[in-house]
Parts: structure tokens; C-alpha cells; sequence
């Protein structure tokens, strides 16, 4: 579907991120430009004007809005956020409190509601997560209760006993027998991603934004017979290396490890993703194809769409019999920009087409 000034108006009115990166919002009246889920009030719009890029609109002497900051990332952690969340990734055992926040010049009120919007909890809950999660692992190595306690904050065994048993279930003197899933958010130039890790590999890399979340951890812990918890290991670590790397553009092959949650139908596709080369593209005509099924298209369609490891199994290669991008759960704005970015020294033009209804 083409894209047309009515369009966008109208998703600019609606402030829909289904299309952030698609286009942006150039205000002629206030030389400003916006993202398309801008919050600021909306110009009428013979005063507007659409374009492509950043660089367009700032080559045509427009401003970036400080309201929505279309320079930056979508979501973007704030940078005193970002400097507390590597400090306590760092030390665990730190404990941040109001007064602490206040000394740094934060609002704890502010962090309270960042917190909140972004992770589902206050910051003080996602301190205590971090601090769980790691006294688990020291007890898991063999450390004596007490001293994991006191090693990590606590001011009594029996404050530590009750936190422990609330994540848990149990007393940590049954904390060997647990199992946890380590969860993190991590920055991208495609918003704020979330990812869950076992001591296997990665297990669930999906965007913050995305709907039903809460429902893919309640499965993943079921599945997995397993809390998920704030924390941090070496898959998660790698990971994050190898993000920065591939959205410079220079990683054509991840190789952290994979924990895949799946029929065995569905592991099958899986798998047949990873073979999509870096830059190149197939149908769901071509995949089943491939996986020597090609009377199940519509199931290889379906095993697509169940796949929780965005990026690293690249479903987003898969595109409709018309060269059109449809079916993708971080929204075909991402998905166009992964391509393009896989794409940038090829030819392909890839037809954007938009779901609207």
C-alpha cells in the first residue's frame, strides 16, 4: 500500500509506532521534525510535510523535536538510567536508595515511573530481583547462606530468608534445587529489546514494545520450570557484543548459544531460518521448499511466527510471494530496516506493505 499524505496524518494523529522509522514529520510552521509517535500537539496538515529520513529532513533545515528526539533511539534508556543499570550489572549487592537517587540529582519519583513503564516494577523491586538472583547463584556454587546475605546487603538472615522464598517459593536452603532465567534489557537502534537467557543460551529475544510479553514469560517459566529474574550471565554478555556488532553492520553470523523452546515441527523451521544467508531473503513458498515440505507452507508460515528469538533467528528474511514484507511481530518498520541494513551494499528494493486495518 502506498503511502500517502493522508496516511501518515493520520498516524501521526494516532501516534502509531508501527510506523516509526518509516517516515518522519516535518513541521513547516516550526522548522521542527518529529517521529511519527511524537506526543507534542498536532499541526494541521497543510503545515506538515513528510520524509524518508533524519538526513533529508535536517538537510531541508528542519530541527529535531525535543519532545520525542527522533536523533536518538526509540525508547532510549536516559543516560543517568543507563549509568545506575551498568553499575548495579557490575555489583549486584549495590543499594540504591531515595537518598542515594537524590544525591545523583534523580528524581526518585521519575526513576519510580521509568521503572514501572519500562521493566513492570519499581526500581527498588528490580534492585532486590538483581540481588536475588545473584545470591542464588553464589549458593548454587556452594556459599554458605549467611554469608551470601550479608554479602549482599541484607541486615538479617530472616529478611534475606523471606525475599529469597518470595522469588523462589522455598527457603534458600533448597535454592540448589531451583532454576533461573536471567532477564535484561538491552539498547538497539530499534528500540529497547528484551532477553532471556538459561545457563544454555539465549531463549527469548523479543522488542519491549511488543504485545503479549507478559504472556511469553508466564509460558517460558512453565516451559522451563524456572524464575525469571533480573540478572545477567555470559550468553546475555556475548549477546550484547555481538548486537553492537551486527547493527554496525560488520557480524554476518551470531554465535552465542541458542536455548530453543519448541515442537519439534517448530524447532525443524527454526533451524531452517538459520540457514537464510545474511543479506539474501526467501518466500514461504521457497522455506518449505527448503525443509523439503513444500505442500505445508501455511504451518511453516505459523512455526515462523511462534519464533521468540528475533534477529538471531532471522524470520524476518522471510518475506510474502510479492517481494512484500508482511508478518513480522516487531512491526514491519523493523523489519524493513533489518533488511536494509543486511541489504545495504545489494540492489534489492524491497516493497513496503503495511497492514492499517
Amino acid at each position: 500500500m502506498n503511502l500517502t499524505k493522508e496516511i501518515m496524518y493520520k498516524a501521526i494523529v494516532e501516534k502509531d509506532t508501527c510506523f516509526e522509522g518509516v517516515f518522519f514529520t516535518a513541521v513547516i510552521t516550526t522548522g521542527i521534525f518529529c517521529r511519527p509517535s511524537c506526543t507534542a500537539r498536532k499541526p494541521k496538515i497543510e503545515n506538515v510535510e513528510f520524509f524518508p529520513s533524519v538526513k533529508q529532513c535536517m538537510d531541508e533545515g528542519y530541527r529535531p523535536c525535543k519532545v520525542c528526539k527522533p536523533l536518538s533511539y526509540l525508547n532510549e534508556t536516559p543516560d543517568e538510567i543507563r549509568v545506575i543499570l551498568e553499575e548495579l550489572r557490575q555489583d549486584s549487592s549495590l543499594k540504591l536508595k531515595d537518598v542515594d537517587l537524590k544525591k545523583r540529582g534523580i528524581e526518585p519519583s521519575q526513576i519510580r515511573r521509568w521503572f514501572l513503564k519500562n521493566h513492570g516494577v519499581t526500581f527498588h523491586t528490580y534492585q532486590r530481583t538483581m540481588r536475588i538472583n545473584f545470591a542464588y547463584k553464589k549458593i548454587k556454587e556452594g556459599e554458605r547462606v549467611g554469608n551470601t546475605a550479608y554479602d549482599m546487603g541484607y541486615e538479617s538472615l530472616s529478611g534475606f530468608n523471606e525475599s529469597f522464598k518470595n522469588a523462589f517459593g522455598v527457603s534458600p536452603k533448597y535454592g540448589k534445587d531451583q532454576q533461573v532465567i536471567d532477564l535484561q534489557h538491552l539498547e538497539t537502534p530499534l528500540g529497547t529489546i528484551v532477553v532471556c537467557a538459561t545457563a544454555k543460551g539465549i531463549c527469548l529475544l523479543e522488542f519491549a514494545d511488543i504485545t503479549g510479553l507478559e504472556k511469553e514469560f508466564s509460558r517460558l517459566s512453565k516451559q522451563k520450570q524456572a524464575v525469571i529474574l533480573q540478572g545477567d550471565n555470559s550468553h546475555i554478555t556475548h549477546l550484547q557484543k555481538e548486537l553492537a556488532v551486527y547493527f554496525s553492520g560488520a557480524c554476518t553470523v551470531f554465535t552465542v548459544a541458542l536455548d530453543l523452546i519448541g515442537t519439534e515441527f517448530q524447532q525443524k523451521v527454526w533451524y531452517g531460518l538459520l540457514s537464510v544467508p545474511y543479506g539474501e531473503t526467501r518466500t514461504y513458498k521457497e522455506q518449505s521448499e527448503y525443509l523439503k515440505i513444500p505442500k505445508s507452507i501455511r504451518a511453516v508460515a505459523n512455526a515462523n511466527g511462534m519464533n521468540r528469538i528475533a534477529i538471531l533467528i532471522p524470520c524476518h528474511r522471510i518475506i510474502g510471494a510479492d517481494s512484500g514484507l508482511t508478518g513480522y511481530r516487531g512491526g514491519i518498520w523493523r523489519k524493513k530496516y533489518l533488511l536494509d541494513l543486511e541489504n545495504r551494499d545489494s540492489n534489492m528494493n524491497h516493497q513496503l506493505v503495511l497492514n492499517l486495518e
